[in-house]
């Protein structure tokens, strides 16, 4: 199942200006670095001894462990280029807004006599500043995958389906089993 988070991530990094680096000591270096220095706070943040980031940063260790290198990758994602990230941020959230593409089962709420069985959907939307601001607001507070969702369902709903207040009014839209989602800024 896709998530919300991790789409909103991936599009982050698409604007990304350098590659991370590749070699697990130059990934090591800049954690380091992005500490302050410190290799104690990198080992308890990646599970490991402090004497093996040392020899890590020293290049005495070339091959982590998969498990270590996974972490290593996701914590140096997590922090890199945090300016050009902060920049795309702003950018969607005051004046050009997300484009999000999914595929997930759709279902609202609607008058009776209508059909409100949820179905699967491929929708490919533009989605204005505002609603960009709020997921990403609601992503840096380390909101849970449900809130997002509940975020996107209410964009879509607004934009898409009730096309911005000018049919359908009081339909709300149910997001579920999300198959794909992607965002684009």
């Amino acid at each position: 199942m896709a998530s919300v988070g991790d789409g909103l991530d991936k599009a982050l990094e698409r604007v990304f200006t350098r590659p991370i680096p590749k070699s697990p000591g130059a990934r090591m270096r800049y954690l380091v670095k992005r500490s302050k220095g410190s290799t104690k706070a990198v080992a308890r943040m990646l599970g490991v001894s402090q004497r093996t980031v040392e020899r890590y940063v020293k290049d005495q260790i070339r091959k982590p462990r998969h498990d270590l290198a996974d972490r290593l990758e996701r914590e140096v994602r997590k922090r890199w280029q945090p300016q050009v990230r902060a920049r795309a941020k702003k950018t969607a959230a005051t004046t050009a807004g997300l484009v999000i593409d999914t595929r997930a089962r759709f279902g609202y709420t609607a008058a009776p006599g209508t059909t409100d069985d949820a179905r699967m959907r491929h929708l490919t939307v533009a989605l204005p500043p505002r609603h960009a601001a709020r997921l990403f607001d609601a992503r840096d507070q380390g909101a849970d995958e449900q809130r997002l969702q509940r975020i996107a369902a209410e964009a879509l709903g607004e934009v898409y389906f009730r096309d911005n207040g000018r049919r359908a009014q009081g339909l709300l839209v149910e997001y579920t089993d999300a198959e794909h989602i992607e965002f684009d800024l």
